[in-house]
């Protein structure tokens, strides 16, 4: 079942962020995902949200998800995205379809 990772993000060091940002498509380009949403100014039709970005991300399954979230290559980059952001990182299970 397809799975998504949603990363709500909060800039600290906006310039340790983007180094990650740049490195960010050659790695996630190695696994069989989408990025389906990144966006640095979404609009909050409701509530409050203390946050600069949201990115949302397709994977096959939760494994290939944690696959990517516990890659090598991924822990290496995350290094400026964690410099760079306080981040809330969900797994989130999609929808079953219908039979």
């Amino acid at each position: 079942m397809t799975a998504y990772i949603v990363a709500q993000l909060k800039f600290t060091n906006v310039e340790a962020y983007r180094r990650y940002q740049r490195a960010f498509p050659a790695v996630f380009s190695r696994f069989n995902a989408k990025l389906l949403a990144a966006d640095e100014a979404p609009e909050v039709l409701e509530g409050e949200w203390p946050r600069d970005k949201v990115v949302m991300m397709s994977f096959e399954n939760k494994e290939a998800a944690r696959a990517f979230q516990n890659s090598a290559e991924y822990n290496a980059i995350a290094q400026d995205r964690k410099a760079g952001a306080e981040a809330v990182v969900l797994l989130v299970e999609g929808f079953p379809g219908r039979p």
